[in-house]
């Protein structure tokens, strides 16, 4: 239910409700973290050499050894790199963590962009059997799990009460839990209006379910006009533009303190209204778009904050899910925390509620004068055109999952990107430059990493797959083969895409000019991520949803269950060279032939 789901993740940030627990979690967090190994700085040499192996499938023979060239020089010794190199050594030895600052600095806060579509990812959770606002406040939550790694000590008490802040040249995170007095409420928007709802007690102690269903009423019951104004819209503009109106808004008190309470609140519910009824094949991928962006400017966009860190959407007609920002953390935490929300949420709630009355949760009211209501319109305008581009397919493909590769002795991850780089082939004609995201939280502070593809082992399978000579099945095992080794150096903090970002930027950190080998064009192509991708392992049939990074380009998420695959793809329709549905439909065809490569019919048929 909404109140379950609520109280369920009030739970687990309890202990940051007071001062000695706060001291207790964060001591906790600094021995825990002393446990953990320093992410390590990879050797140059290395990188360089995984660099160029890299670019091998992506570049004819004559601008490889161009590239080649800058490379070597780049890295011998005396040179450059090496000075570079010795930078981020001195840096790794006096830091938490010599890359994660940077990273999310570069990454995330001094993206311009706007955080919807390009930024925050969302996660749709199965829907739900109710279809009325009952439901929507009473239903039960499917019994499903996720299973992820235990929450980063450092990232958990951050995941609450933050939210991101604009800026003219970038963005700050603003962290509120750890505070001399932590945030006790939560904020819930309803037909874009935004109430401040407090967990807590005046005692310190939870409020019960029955204690929070009865104050979800009153909100519902407070917020049925629908005609107020979609403050939440003016989060979803190009990063400027939003922090230029952030300083209109926040000039008049009354819109300071909501904002503020947004801003310091737990994290956000979201209480949608039912979207239109469409087919039932189509509607796995609407209900994805209504948790992403939610649907447009007539629909439910308005009912969103997009710099808090936590968005919990929860729709009348069963939709659910979750959107977040990923400046504080990336996929992993957050399935952690979701894992524990589905969990939790099905053991009842033995606390019996207090007979005190409670007040009325505050309403969050804005003082919208011309230029705030200026700021609105170009918000609307700009979302509707950012949400009518993006081209969402999201389906189940059932003729397998992720218990064949296994069973060949395979790893259904690199099973599955070796899939999406032939998908792509047989659409452009083309290999393409993709990143796959692990988590690098094993390590002190740490983020993420890309596994790069293709591989020559990935391309070398890709360009015999239709030549009936050839030996499909050995050269398909090498190349999954290999991503996996990739997979696994990459897990190891052996990467080299965030290794060669440190040394890119520990130039610009010592003043110097950004090395030749950055501004070479072969770089350029190699970042160039046409294919943005994402593995979502959980027990749930969840999907997660993202934009591309690149206008020409796609975006990829899948989730291996057992015998079948959730999948979202995304693509712009302003470029005329991508379709979602076409890569999609390219995709299925190639999983099967996948499939018949390791049990060929024959065979299939003689056992």
């Amino acid at each position: 239910t909404v109140y379950t789901t609520i109280q369920t993740i009030v739970k687990p940030t309890g202990c940051l409700m007071s001062n000695l627990c706060i001291d207790r979690q964060v001591a906790a967090g600094r021995a825990m973290s002393s446990a953990v190994p320093p992410q390590p700085v990879p050797p140059l040499d290395q990188t360089l050499r995984e660099y160029l192996r890299a670019l091998e499938p992506l570049l004819p023979p004559d601008e490889f050894q161009h590239t080649q060239n800058k490379v070597l020089k780049f890295g011998q010794s005396g040179g450059l790199g090496p000075r570079l190199q010795d930078g981020l050594l001195r840096r790794a030895r006096t830091s938490n963590n010599w890359l994660s600052d940077w990273w999310v600095q570069h990454a995330y806060l001094e993206s311009r962009q706007p955080l919807p579509v390009h930024s925050n990812p969302a996660i749709s959770l199965p829907q739900r059997d109710h279809c009325d606002w009952r439901g929507q406040l009473l239903g039960q939550l499917p019994v499903e799990y996720m299973r992820g790694e235990p929450l980063c000590t450092q990232l958990f008490p951050l995941l609450f009460s933050s939210c991101r802040i604009p800026g003219p040249k970038h963005d700050y995170i603003s962290h509120h839990a750890l505070s001399r007095r932590s945030p006790t409420h939560i904020t819930v928007v309803r037909n874009y209006q935004f109430f401040q709802l407090e967990v807590y007690n005046s005692d310190g102690s939870r409020m019960t379910e029955s204690q929070i269903h009865g104050q979800l009423l009153r909100i519902r019951a407070a917020s049925w006009k629908t005609d107020k104004e979609p403050m939440g819209l003016l989060t979803s503009e190009h990063r400027r533009t939003w922090g230029q109106a952030y300083k209109r808004l926040l000039r008049d008190k009354v819109n300071k303190d909501s904002v503020r309470a947004i801003e310091q609140g737990l994290f956000t519910l979201c209480l949608d209204s039912p979207v239109m009824r469409i087919s039932d094949e189509k509607y796995a991928s609407r209900m994805a778009a209504q948790v992403l962006h939610g649907g447009g400017t007539f629909s439910n966009s308005g009912n969103r904050w997009f710099d808090k860190t936590l968005q919990f959407i929860v729709g009348e007609d069963g939709s659910w899910g979750l959107l977040y920002e990923q400046a504080t953390a990336e996929g992993p935490p957050i399935a952690t925390l979701l894992d524990h929300v589905l969990d939790y949420c099905q053991k009842p709630d033995p606390k019996r509620s207090p007979l005190v009355p409670l007040p009325m949760p505050r309403k969050l009211y804005f003082l919208i004068d011309k230029d705030i209501k200026r700021d609105i319109e170009h918000a609307k305008q700009n979302l509707d055109i950012l949400i009518n581009d993006l081209d969402v397919n999201v389906f189940n493909f059932r003729r397998f999952g992720k218990d064949l590769p296994k069973q060949h002795g395979l790893s259904p991850n690199a099973f599955i990107q070796v899939a999406l780089q032939l998908s792509y082939y047989r659409v452009h004609g083309e290999v393409c430059p993709a990143c796959d995201m692990v988590s690098l939280r094993m390590f002190r502070g740490g983020r993420t990493e890309f596994i790069r593809s293709p591989t020559r082992q990935t391309l070398d399978f890709i360009q015999a797959f239709d030549d009936p000579r050839e030996a499909k099945l050995q050269l398909f095992r090498e190349a999954v083969d290999v991503y996996s080794a990739l997979t696994d150096r990459a897990l190891r903090g052996q990467g080299l895409d965030r290794h060669l970002l440190g040394l890119k930027l520990q130039a610009i950190e010592e003043g110097l000019s950004i090395p030749k080998v950055f501004m070479d064009t072969a770089y350029g192509l190699a970042t160039h991520w046409r294919l943005r991708t994402g593995q979502v392992p959980s027990n749930t049939d969840s999907v997660m949803c993202f934009g591309p990074l690149v206008p020409d380009g796609y975006a990829v998420c899948y989730n291996p269950q057992a015998d079948h695959v959730h999948f979202s793809v995304t693509a712009f329709n302003c470029c005329e060279e991508t379709d979602a549905e076409t890569l999609a439909r390219s995709l299925k065809h190639t999983l099967g032939q996948l499939q018949e490569l390791l049990q060929p019919p024959s065979a299939t048929a003689a056992a």
